[in-house]
């Protein structure tokens, strides 16, 4: 049995604007697309509005002119914030946060591969000490990222303690960057945020933290975002990373993620492997989403 090649909006869009000219039914293969490819409805009918008025008032019916538009209307959002990752500060210390099961510890694997590719020397803490395997996971993955790794003295051991220790540790080594590891779940999402604000105290006595990161699951869609608001709300999060955005089914909730927290993507993870995280670059993801 042939494989069936799995659907892309790159693809879908590619059989659109071959037709010979834009019509009604160019328009309602464009809206399904997009709200398939998990823009929402919201963002899909502002895009078409803007779009079907630009058309009319170039007076054109060329379908690459409607290519072309659509490419700048979709990098124009995504670049109403800026994705730059600010790691001035030495040490420069992060905090990621984010549900378990998104990927958080392999993302934190892979961001300090991604650092040690530019240069910069990374320590990572676990002071996601409830779950014991979080912790093994975590020295695996700082291990294939060159990183070095502070982990709990004692099972349990309070992770804002943990925190500290590795924030400790890159002032007295002069190491440039800590990624600190937080957990993902607690019994009550009221003791986890307590958990996140002792964590931030205490690093605060030491050095300002540089980014707060919250890690988002590309393939969960809206549902994850949902999942993780409260991290939204009460985390300090300055920047998103996607992970698993494989293709672009989902790219649009891309944008739809980012119109929706006011929080601008700063990485993005297209693979399993160490080398897979990069950094958010609009004209460049648009380009392979529309293609």
């Amino acid at each position: 049995m042939a494989q069936r090649t799995p659907w892309s909006l790159s693809g879908t869009l590619r059989g659109m604007f071959a037709k010979p000219a834009i019509d009604d039914d160019t328009w309602d293969d464009l809206e399904t697309a997009l709200i398939t490819a998990d823009f929402g409805p919201d963002i899909t009918d502002a895009v078409i509005d803007e779009l079907r008025e630009q058309v009319r008032r170039y007076n054109t019916t060329d379908p690459t002119d409607l290519k072309r538009m659509l490419r700048e209307n979709l990098e124009e959002r995504l670049a109403r914030l800026d994705p730059t990752l600010r790691l001035t500060a030495r040490p420069a210390v992060v905090l990621v946060v984010g549900v378990n099961g998104v990927g958080k510890t392999t993302t934190i694997g892979k961001f300090a591969k991604f650092l040690g590719n530019y240069g910069r020397s990374v320590v990572v803490g676990a002071a996601d000490t409830f779950r014991a395997a979080a912790v093994e996971q975590l020295a695996t993955w700082a291990e294939r990222g060159g990183a070095q790794i502070v982990r709990p003295q004692q099972p349990g051991q309070d992770p804002a303690s943990v925190a500290f220790q590795t924030v400790e540790k890159a002032v007295r080594e002069g190491i440039e960057i800590a990624i600190i590891d937080t957990a993902g779940r607690l019994q009550t999402k009221s003791g986890l945020m307590d958990e996140l604000a002792k964590i931030r105290r205490v690093i605060e006595k030491q050095t300002e933290i540089a980014e707060v990161l919250l890690v988002l699951d590309a393939t969960t869609g809206q549902n994850g975002l949902a999942q993780a608001e409260a991290f939204i709300e009460h985390a300090g999060v300055t920047g998103l990373v996607l992970t698993k955005l494989d293709g672009s089914a989902k790219g649009g909730f891309v944008l739809a993620v980012q119109e929706r927290t006011g929080i601008p993507i700063k990485l993005v993870g297209q693979g399993e492997g160490i080398g897979d995280l990069t950094g958010f670059t609009p004209h460049v993801f648009v380009q392979n989403l529309v293609g």
